[in-house]
């Protein structure tokens, strides 16, 4: 969750007076913002993940290092079973999916998905995406991090695989087997499946 800068400004303050390991009270503010701008800070820092609620008015500061590295976690693979609308992971993602993940496509710097949706729901998507604060673009786009390409078409065919949507494992191996870049994919999976439909 992006922060704005007042909310760092109060993080980075509340660190430096307590680190990780002391707990501390909202009152640690009182002097310095309104009442009703500490709410707001405080509220923002615990949703971001940046401060712990210990209880009523207690709070510990996460360490920085685990909010940077949280900020890069791949979380849409989790986060696409919360809907119910239809979906189907597509091009070098469904290589991934189908290939047992011998094809990785991502890293912190760059984790693109390609997922396939009904035209019908592309509002339904970006507002879907936009809530967990995961970039979302249509047909082309790139972000540093976790980002969502979003394919929109007018019929969707899927399977499942993995525990979530994908396009038919043929359709996935044609795609692979145009392209050189997923050579060893291909040839994982032309192994395990040989010429079966799938």
């Amino acid at each position: 969750m992006e922060i704005p800068y007042y909310g760092l400004r109060a993080y980075a303050l509340l660190f430096s007076k307590h680190s990780s390991d002391e707990e501390f009270d909202s009152s640690d503010l009182d002097w310095i913002v309104s009442e009703s701008m500490k709410k707001k800070i405080f509220a923002l820092l615990v949703a971001g993940g940046w401060l712990v609620k210990i209880k009523r008015s207690v709070y510990r500061c996460r360490p920085p290092q685990d909010i940077i590295c949280g900020l890069m976690e791949f979380k849409i693979p989790g986060l696409i079973k919360e809907s119910d609308h239809p979906y189907a992971f597509t091009g070098s993602s469904a290589v991934e999916i189908w290939s047992d993940y011998c094809y990785v496509q991502r890293s912190m710097e760059k984790s693109p998905y390609f997922i396939k949706v009904l035209k019908s729901d592309l509002i339904y998507w970006k507002k879907f995406f936009r809530r967990a604060r995961v970039p979302a673009y249509v047909n082309d786009g790139k972000m540093i991090g976790e980002y969502v390409v979003l394919i929109p078409v007018e019929k969707i065919d899927r399977v499942q695989a993995h525990g979530v949507a994908v396009e038919p494992r043929s359709v996935t191996m044609k795609y692979a087997k145009a392209n050189s870049m997923y050579a060893y994919a291909y040839e994982y999976m032309q192994k395990k499946y040989g010429d079966k439909n799938g």
